[in-house]
């Protein structure tokens, strides 16, 4: 039974290059989640897939394999977060929208207004080609595969030169006490110069992100106007917002 189930598994690994452990959990919902965890180190220890936080990939797979994983999800709460998110875009603004999940999600909800919009994710730039109205931008830097978005001195040369209504961040991190934080420090510099750029800030901040803290502190809350999250936050969490006058949608 374990051959047939590991069988099953890869196939699906390669069907879809990438899958989150929490698909695999569904295929086979009488299996502990620790059992689907077995079953993908025998598979890893022949070489057939490899394992990453929160999924696995097929070897055949490009190294962006991280940004899909987190594209797949949370899929509801990023649709929560972008519906929200619209309440903020008027028309004949000009609004940033920095490298992630979240904004690509908010990216394909966006209507085909009259903006400028400045984004550092290609990803991004492409999905809002479907428009016809927006002027895109995309920043020039250097590349990080892990989140497809765009970093470097080049783009924060071009962030400091442009304006910007309102900026949607993604965060990778928060908590009460030391902000909103990210993983590297090519992103912390780019975030924290958009925020500085920006009349508005927004934190697209969805609840599991409270139980992670990442290496860089971007933002603190003095620094942000609004907090777009998918599900209620904690308590402390919320007290800190309204102590700085930040807004929670």
């Amino acid at each position: 039974m374990n051959r047939i189930r590991q069988e099953k598994i890869q196939d699906y690994i390669e069907r879809n290059s990438v899958a989150t452990i929490k698909e695999l959990q569904a295929l086979f919902p009488d299996v502990s989640l620790m059992t689907i965890h077995r079953d993908l180190d025998a598979l890893e220890s022949t070489g057939a897939i490899v394992k990453y936080r929160g999924g696995v990939k097929s070897l055949h797979h490009p190294d962006d394999i991280e940004f899909n994983i987190r594209m797949r999800e949370n899929i509801q709460g990023k649709e929560i977060m972008a519906q929200k998110a619209l309440s903020l875009i008027k028309n004949r603004s000009s609004i940033f929208l920095d490298a992630g999940t979240s904004n690509l999600v908010l990216g394909k909800n966006i209507p085909d207004l009259s903006l400028n919009i400045i984004t550092t994710g290609p990803a991004i730039a492409i999905e809002l080609c479907r428009l016809h109205n927006p002027i895109v931008t995309v920043c020039c830097g250097d590349m990080n595969r892990k989140n497809m978005g765009i970093s470097g001195k080049n783009a924060l040369e071009m962030i400091d030169k442009i304006n910007i209504d309102t900026a949607f961040i993604g965060v990778s991190g928060a908590s009460s006490k030391v902000g909103f934080t990210c993983g590297t420090e090519a992103d912390m510099l780019i975030k924290s110069s958009v925020i500085k750029k920006a009349r508005v800030s927004v934190m697209m901040c969805a609840q599991e992100k409270l139980t992670r803290l990442m290496p860089y502190t971007f933002a603190s809350f003095s620094d942000v106007d609004y907090i777009i999250t998918d599900y209620e936050l904690s308590a402390d969490f919320k007290e800190e917002a309204e102590k700085n006058g930040v807004i929670i949608l």
